[in-house]
């Protein structure tokens, strides 16, 4: 049986036989009883080969070394030097020739000494979460210019029974539309055609819904008209969000625009004042319409299968949440609200925002506990930015600071965990400071009742919890 041998200079072969140069000329062999026989070459002397690393070719050496050190100083082994090598072309005999080496291994052992061992940290990936500023900004605008309609047309509608039905249908429709579109971005994983579907079908039975409700609570005509306009232009605003068309949208809010913006200077009159409401109003619906009928010419997913019902439900009952506390808000701080909905444009892009850093810092961190610390900083930080502008935007419209501040917390946090698919705790807690608020304003509650920015602040540590646990974890953003 034979067992390994080590063939390391200065291994143990040397016990036993050893072949070592007396001159140039004499081969000297040695036993392991010290004996030593001695073989003379005849011939001419050979020519004197330069050990590796000295004379010249260690000159040739250290330039490859400066020429390739970005290369082997992250090396670590000097197999990955020899495959560095192997690649840049050098041959047997440009090894042994230009730099004295016996052969391959020998010369990248001796680069892989020369050059410190340095490891750099990789190229910073790109952003996967990188927001649209211009998008963002869009949809703010998006959100607040339908209000103008209601500053032209609000003096034609009868003063009973008007602000009951609008915020019923309102409601009704903010509701369906948040589930519907749940519903339709899961379709739009699937296809443009399935959410294109499944947009077809739903919109116009919201639209149907809110305006049965507002109807039923008109009392008038007219009323009955301006119920059935919002009800329509929501669901057509909903179609065009979700298939992602925001500068269709505001092209046709262009009309409502400008002669809402005229009225600063110039009244515009009865026929404008109707008139451009209802011009936007018949674009929003073309518009959609035409949007749904490109979705046709997409074909269809193979194997898609309808997503259940009951997933969408927590977003509709959020939509009716939060559309509650933004009437309460609205009740006695009317200002307040369209800053409030200016504000939408800027939560979206800090959402995006809160994900792009929750992914940086889950590169970044080595321990559990380390990352939920700078979750927690990150979590902070986007509130801060998102709240800080609204503090003196609320000043400047004369409402209470505390009451949007708290209200613009609970919404943007509910946001940010249905945006990670935690849709109940948000719903449930939404609904829940809602009812007491709406409590208080129906039991008689005095004007400037601490129940909202009571309910708000309790909904806004509850949330805040549950988002430091469930987004506290790496898992969460891989």
């Amino acid at each position: 049986m034979s067992g390994p041998m080590s063939l390391e200079p200065g291994g143990a072969e040397q016990d036993t036989l050893a072949l070592r140069l007396i001159d140039d000329r004499t081969l000297a062999l040695r036993l392991v009883d010290e004996r030593t026989v001695a073989l003379r070459i005849a011939g001419p002397r050979p020519p004197v080969a330069e050990l590796p690393g000295h004379g010249a070719r260690a000159d040739a050496v250290d330039e490859l070394a400066a020429a390739l050190a970005d290369r082997i100083a992250p090396a670590v082994h000097p197999y990955e030097v020899a495959a560095l090598l192997e690649s840049e072309g050098l041959t047997g005999d440009v090894i042994r020739e230009k730099y004295g080496h016996a052969d391959l291994f020998s010369l990248a052992t001796a680069l892989y000494r020369r050059v410190p061992r340095t490891f750099p940290e990789p190229p910073r990936p790109t952003d996967p979460w990188r927001p649209d500023h211009v998008r963002c900004a869009m949809r703010g605008l998006l959100f607040a210019l339908p209000g103008l309609a209601y500053a032209l047309a609000g003096r034609h509608l009868p003063p009973d029974g008007v602000v009951r039905a609008l915020v019923v249908a309102g409601l009704i429709s903010w509701a369906w539309n948040q589930a519907l579109g749940h519903r339709a971005y899961l379709r739009l994983a699937t296809g443009r055609l399935e959410a294109g579907r499944t947009l077809a079908k739903g919109a116009p039975l919201g639209a149907a819904a809110a305006t049965a409700a507002g109807v039923a609570l008109s009392g008038s005509a007219a009323t009955a008209v301006a119920v059935t306009a919002q009800s329509l232009y929501l669901a057509a605003a909903g179609v065009l969000l979700v298939l992602g068309r925001e500068r269709l949208l505001l092209a046709v809010l262009v009309p409502v625009t400008a002669c809402g913006t005229a009225l600063l200077w110039w009244e515009p009159g009865n026929v404008l004042r109707v008139g451009a409401p209802l011009l936007s109003l018949l674009g929003a619906v073309a518009a959609a319409a035409w949007a749904l009928r490109a979705t046709r010419a997409v074909p269809a997913a193979a194997g898609a299968t309808r997503p259940d019902l009951w997933p969408s439900l927590p977003y509709g009952l959020f939509g009716l949440a939060a559309g509650s506390l933004v009437f309460l808000a609205g009740r006695e701080q009317p200002w307040a609200v369209i800053v409030l909905t200016l504000s939408m444009g800027p939560a979206e892009w800090l959402l995006y925002r809160y994900r792009g850093l929750s992914v940086a810092a889950l590169r970044s961190t080595r321990t559990l506990g380390g990352f939920r610390a700078r979750s927690a900083a990150v979590l902070a930080g986007c509130l801060l930015v998102y709240l800080g502008p609204l503090a003196p935007a609320a000043l400047l419209v004369d409402a209470a600071p505390a009451t949007l501040l708290l209200l613009a917390a609970t919404l943007w946090v509910s946001l940010l965990l249905q945006a990670f698919g935690t849709a109940w705790p948000p719903a449930a807690v939404c609904l829940s400071a809602a009812a007491f608020s709406g409590a208080a304003m129906l039991t008689g509650g005095p004007p400037g009742s601490a129940a909202l920015p009571l309910s708000c602040g309790a909904a806004v540590l509850v949330l805040t919890a549950v988002t430091l646990r469930q987004l506290g974890r790496p898992s969460a953003h891989g």
